[in-house]
């Protein structure tokens, strides 16, 4: 397996896009209104995960002035209440509303134009997010676990099986871990992976 410390964050980010195209077009035509993850519907969920092909491309659009975020997982350490808010809620929904009568050709907009944005810059540009500037190379990674995590979601809502492609899986459990370490979670996590002991109800490293 490929070293998730030498996964390619353009080509991972690229592959997470494909994987989410792919099981949105696996929706059933009378599924996007039925319920999806929590508060969402399908066609929520779907806007949601969506939103991390429109962010990059929104966020890129003007440069930084300086890192102010190093890493993936500091990312997800800064945002934490963010990212939780009945404001984040509300704009998954709005996503889903913006997909329109047609949400996979929708989709295929957003992911066309984030592949080709981050083929084209830099990945040491510093682009603005919510938890302030980041090297691109540092802020596509979240959006592949973000890719990863809803396909995941989305084929567990409509009844259907996702593998993972392997530089997707590697960057995304590879944050994943990044994340938990951060958060004091260490032993915890390694001690549930070895079969020691299960993790706490509710767990989550995001």
């Amino acid at each position: 397996m490929t070293s998730p410390e030498l996964a390619d964050p353009v080509a991972a980010f690229v592959a997470g896009a494909d994987l989410l195209l792919a099981t949105a077009r696996r929706v059933p035509d009378d599924a996007w209104e039925r319920p999806g993850l929590g508060e969402w519907s399908v066609r929520s969920l779907v806007g949601h995960a969506g939103r991390s092909l429109t962010t990059v491309v929104d966020y890129a659009a003007t440069a930084a002035l300086e890192v102010d975020v190093g890493s993936a997982a500091a990312y997800y350490r800064a945002i934490a209440t963010v990212a939780h808010s009945a404001a984040a809620t509300e704009r998954g929904v709005e996503a889903g509303v913006a997909l329109g009568a047609d949400p996979v050709r929708t989709l295929e907009e957003y992911a066309r134009r984030a592949a080709t944005l981050v083929t084209e810059l830099d990945g040491d540009r510093i682009v603005h997010t919510p938890a302030g500037g980041m090297r691109l190379s540092r802020y596509l990674p979240t959006r592949t676990f973000e890719l990863a995590v809803h396909s995941l979601d989305l084929g567990a809502a409509i009844g259907v099986e996702i593998t993972l492609p392997e530089p997707v899986a590697d960057t995304a459990t590879n944050l994943a871990v990044r994340v938990a370490a951060l958060g004091g979670h260490t032993n915890s996590l390694l001690r549930a992976l070895t079969g020691r002991a299960p993790l706490p109800a509710g767990f989550s490293v995001v």
